[in-house]
C-alpha cells in the first residue's frame, strides 16, 4: 500500500444512513480508504433485511473501489445497549454474572456472534470486562459482569470464545477498566486514582483473561491513570505508556487497539481533534474510531498523513499497525459465515436469553414474607414502574417499554401498571400515591433509584403506607441502599422481556430464584443477603 492507503486502513468511520450508503460516505471512501464501518443505531439500524442489505452494499463498494475487506462493527453487548434492537434481547452481563455461569457467557456469546454473521456485522465492540467496583458509576454499570475482577475475566474469556467461535471478531473493552469511576468519559476526562498494585489486582485480571482466550481487538478507555502516566495523565487512548508499554510490552498483546469513540468529549474536539488523532496512532492504538462528521473524518486523516509524511508517526510503526490490522481481516475472511437472518430471535437463542434471565433473578430479602404472592382472585396489584431513558451515550433503554405489569398478569389478572418519569416531580409523587390506595400489593419497578432520588423518595413513600410492598430492581442492585427499610427486595438486571417473564414467574413461586448478587450493595448488613 502507499502511505495514503495506510493511513486509511487505521480510520474507522460512521455514517448517516439507512438503505444504501450516504453519498458522504462514498466520497470519504474514495478520499481516505477506510479500514471499515461502525454502525450505530440511530443513525444506520431499522429492520434486519435492511441491515443486511446496507451491510452488503457497503462491502460491494469497498471491492468495487479495489479496498481490503471491511470491518464492519457495532455495540450489541446484549442488556442495555443493544444496537440491533431486533436481535435476541439477552438479558445482559450483570444478569450472567448473577448466574455464576461460564457456560450461559459462551452460550450468549454464541448468540451475539451468529446473528451478527447473519447480519454481516464481523466485529463485535464486546464484551465489557470492566470491574464496576463503584456504585456510582455512571457508564458502565450493568454492563460489567460484577465486582469480583476473577469472575468478569471467567465470563469474559467465556463469551469472547463464544462469539469468535462464529467467525465475528470480540472487542474486550474498556483497557485497562473503567469500572472505579463516577463520571462518564463521553463527557469529560475522568481519572482511576489507584496504584499500579491495585490495577494489577482489580481492573487487569479481567483484561489478562481476555487475551488468553484470543480476543482479536482491545477497546482503549478515555480515562487517565496517573500511577503510569503522572498527574497531568493524558486518556489510556493517548498515553504510549499504556498501549504500547502496558498492553503491548507487558501484557504481551499483538492483536489490534482500537480507541472508543473519538467524539467523546474526554478527546479534543474540533480543530484540536487533529492533534489526539495523531498522539492516538504514536500511542500505539491500531484504529481510530471516528465520528460521523465530514470534518471530523478530514481532520483523523489528515493529521495522520501529515504525521507520517513528517516523520512523526514513523512509517515501520505505520506499516506494523497495519499489518495487525490485514491480519484481523484475514481472520475474518478465513472464518467467515453466513447464518440465514432466521437465525435472530429463533427458537434456539431466545432460549438461551430464558434461561440466563431465569438464572439471573435474585431474591436479595424477603423479610415479611410477601413471596411467594398468593391473592384471592378479587384482589389488585398496582405495578409502578419508571420510564426508561438513555442515562449514559453506551446505553438504548430509551427504546424498551418493560412490561413487567403485562407479565405480572398472567398469573393475576387484576393487575394495573402505573408509569412515572425516570426522575419523577413531587407532583408526579403525589399523583403516583394517591392513585393506589385501593390496591391489596404493590409492586414497584425502580432504574437505578440509587442515583436518582426522586425515584427512591416514591418508594420510601410507598413504603410508608400499610400495604405490602415489593421492590424490583431492574437495573443495578443498588438501589436498596436508598430504601434499606424495603423488606422485599428481588433484582433483575434487565428491562427486556426474557427478564420480566422471568421476575413474574419467581415472584409466583413457578421458579426459584437462584440469582446471587454479582455487586455489593452499599449498607446491606451480609447476613441479610
Amino acid at each position: 500500500m502507499d502511505l495514503e492507503h495506510l493511513v486509511g486502513q487505521k480510520l474507522l468511520f460512521a455514517f448517516h444512513g439507512k438503505e444504501t450508503p450516504s453519498p458522504e460516505i462514498v466520497n470519504a471512501f474514495k478520499k481516505y480508504s477506510p479500514s471499515g464501518i461502525s454502525l450505530f443505531r440511530s443513525l444506520n439500524i431499522g429492520t434486519l433485511v435492511q441491515l443486511k442489505a446496507l451491510n452488503e452494499s457497503l462491502q460491494r463498494l469497498a471491492r468495487e473501489l479495489g479496498l481490503p475487506l471491511l470491518i464492519i462493527a457495532t455495540d450489541q453487548e446484549g442488556g442495555q445497549l443493544m444496537a440491533v434492537g431486533d436481535g435476541t434481547p439477552l438479558p445482559g452481563n450483570m444478569a450472567l454474572g448473577a448466574t455464576r455461569s461460564k457456560e450461559l457467557a459462551r452460550k450468549a456469546g454464541e448468540v451475539l456472534g451468529r446473528e451478527m454473521a447473519a447480519l454481516g456485522i464481523n466485529v463485535n465492540y464486546a464484551p465489557c470486562a470492566d470491574v464496576n467496583i463503584n456504585p456510582q458509576n455512571p457508564v458502565v454499570g450493568i454492563r460489567s459482569f460484577g465486582e469480583d475482577p476473577i469472575l468478569v475475566g471467567e465470563l469474559a474469556a467465556a463469551m469472547i470464545a463464544g462469539i469468535q467461535s462464529q467467525g465475528v471478531a470480540a472487542t474486550v473493552k474498556h483497557f485497562p477498566g473503567h469500572g472505579d469511576t463516577a463520571s462518564d468519559s463521553h463527557l469529560g476526562l475522568t481519572t482511576v486514582p489507584h496504584s499500579r498494585e491495585r490495577l494489577a489486582a482489580v481492573e487487569l485480571p479481567p483484561f489478562l483473561s481476555a487475551l488468553k482466550a484470543d480476543a482479536k481487538l482491545v477497546m482503549t478507555a478515555h480515562l487517565g491513570i496517573p500511577s503510569i502516566d503522572g498527574p497531568d495523565a493524558p486518556p489510556a487512548t493517548l498515553s504510549p505508556n499504556i498501549i504500547n508499554g502496558f498492553l503491548r510490552r507487558d501484557l504481551g498483546f499483538d492483536g489490534v487497539v482500537v480507541t472508543d469513540a473519538m467524539d467523546m468529549h474526554a478527546i479534543r474536539q474540533g480543530e484540536l481533534l487533529r492533534k489526539d488523532s495523531l498522539r492516538a496512532a504514536k500511542a500505539g492504538a491500531d484504529l481510530l474510531l471516528v465520528t460521523s462528521d465530514p470534518m471530523d473524518q478530514t481532520r483523523a486523516y489528515e493529521a495522520l498523513l501529515n504525521g507520517a509524511q513528517s516523520g512523526e508517526l514513523g512509517i515501520d510503526e505505520l506499516q506494523a499497525s497495519v499489518a495487525r490490522i490485514t491480519r484481523l481481516k484475514n481472520w475474518l475472511t478465513e472464518n467467515a459465515s453466513t447464518p440465514d437472518l432466521s437465525v435472530i430471535c429463533s427458537a434456539k437463542h431466545m432460549q438461551v436469553a430464558d434461561e440466563i434471565a431465569e438464572k439471573s433473578i435474585t431474591l436479595v430479602r424477603d423479610q415479611n414474607k410477601y413471596l411467594p404472592i398468593k391473592l384471592k382472585s378479587g384482589q389488585r396489584i398496582a405495578v409502578i414502574i419508571p420510564v426508561p431513558q438513555d442515562l449514559t451515550p453506551a446505553d438504548t433503554s430509551s427504546y424498551i417499554q418493560p412490561k413487567l405489569a403485562e407479565s405480572i398478569r398472567e398469573f393475576h389478572i387484576q393487575t394495573d401498571e402505573f408509569k412515572i418519569p425516570y426522575a419523577p416531580s413531587e407532583q408526579d409523587v403525589v399523583a403516583a400515591l394517591n392513585r393506589i390506595h385501593e390496591y391489596d400489593l404493590i409492586v414497584v419497578g425502580t432504574i437505578n433509584a440509587y442515583a436518582e432520588e426522586k425515584q427512591a423518595e416514591i418508594v420510601r413513600k410507598l413504603l410508608g403506607m400499610d400495604k405490602p410492598v415489593i421492590v424490583v430492581a431492574m437495573r443495578l442492585p443498588y438501589d436498596l441502599a436508598a430504601f434499606p427499610q424495603a423488606s422485599t427486595f428481588v433484582c433483575t438486571y434487565s428491562i427486556l422481556q426474557p427478564s420480566m417473564r422471568a421476575a413474574a414467574r419467581a415472584l409466583f413461586g413457578f421458579r426459584e430464584m437462584t440469582g446471587q448478587l454479582p455487586v455489593s450493595i452499599p449498607g446491606l448488613d451480609e447476613a441479610d443477603s
